[in-house]
């Protein structure tokens, strides 16, 4: 058959398949449960209080906009609002749906934007473009604060898909990922050489922006902050959140305890906008 399409036009179509099919196998973790949540995770106490003040902001706003929606792990929800809860911080949640009815200005209103883990393509496949663009906005522009862990980290980058751009970088996952590892203990070593088990699982290694927080065992970054615009943000590649029961089948040096400790460390900081130790 007769081709349409000059040699040239040719190579160009496989060089954007090739990238297509790249950027689609760096979609974010998964983790016990990623794919259940959706848009059906029942309220707590707090989520209805905060809920019940407005999701679209008013003088009594709490402080964090929890995103709950489409492609979040029920799992991760569950260990973050745990978090929060023992942080005795209140927050408003969001659904894909309700978060899509936002403005900029409403989203603007929180002082925190926190992303958890889960798939970031499936999340960014139930937001709208005008939905992204807010939340970056209000980011960069209106200064709102950003902490992503796992696919909350990827879905800040630079990818092609409907993400929030707020880094420059395109993250790809931690080295172990290719060796056929997906889940795994992995050691974080922080600039004073403390060094804290934390539970990996499908996450990014976040180089290429921002000051490192903590190390992989290799040296890429596994924990970064830094600013974006006028907003503050940290990523984390790994689950300081995790439950003991994600643990099954794994050995850690670092109590539960310790990790959930050092998840509230991230949580205070980003709320509050403060820099961490970092290398």
């Amino acid at each position: 058959m007769r081709s349409w399409f000059s040699p040239d036009q040719r190579l160009r179509a496989l060089i954007t398949l090739a990238f297509t099919l790249t950027f689609a196998i760096l979609t974010g973790c998964g983790m016990p449960n990623w794919s259940a949540t959706q848009q059906k995770a029942a309220p707590s106490v707090m989520d209805v209080a905060a809920n019940a003040a407005g999701i679209t902001g008013s003088s009594t706003t709490p402080p964090i906009l929890l995103f709950v929606g489409s492609g979040t792990s029920s799992g991760d929800v569950a260990a973050v609002k745990t978090i929060l809860g023992n942080l005795k911080l209140t927050y408003a949640t969001a659904t894909s749906s309700q978060l899509n009815a936002m403005s900029q200005s409403q989203i603007a209103k929180y002082k925190l934007f926190f992303m958890p883990g889960g798939n970031a393509v499936t999340i960014s496949k139930g937001l709208t473009k005008t939905t992204t663009a807010n939340v970056h906005n209000a980011v960069v522009s209106n200064g709102m604060h950003y902490l992503g862990i796992c696919a909350g980290g990827f879905f800040a980058d630079h990818s092609i898909y409907n993400y929030l751009h707020l880094t420059p970088s395109l993250y790809d996952f931690y080295s172990i990922y290719y060796k056929g590892v997906s889940k795994a203990a992995v050691e974080i070593t922080q600039p004073d050489g403390t060094q804290l088990d934390q539970y990996w699982q499908e996450g990014p290694e976040l180089n290429g922006w921002g000051n490192i927080v903590g190390k992989y065992p290799d040296g890429s970054a596994a924990i970064v902050e830094g600013k974006s615009g006028a907003g503050w943000i940290i990523l984390s590649g790994v689950h300081p959140e995790a439950p003991a029961s994600w643990r099954t089948g794994m050995t850690f040096t670092t109590s539960v305890a310790v990790d959930n400790a050092y998840a509230a460390t991230l949580v205070t900081a980003a709320l509050s906008g403060s820099s961490l130790p970092h290398y």
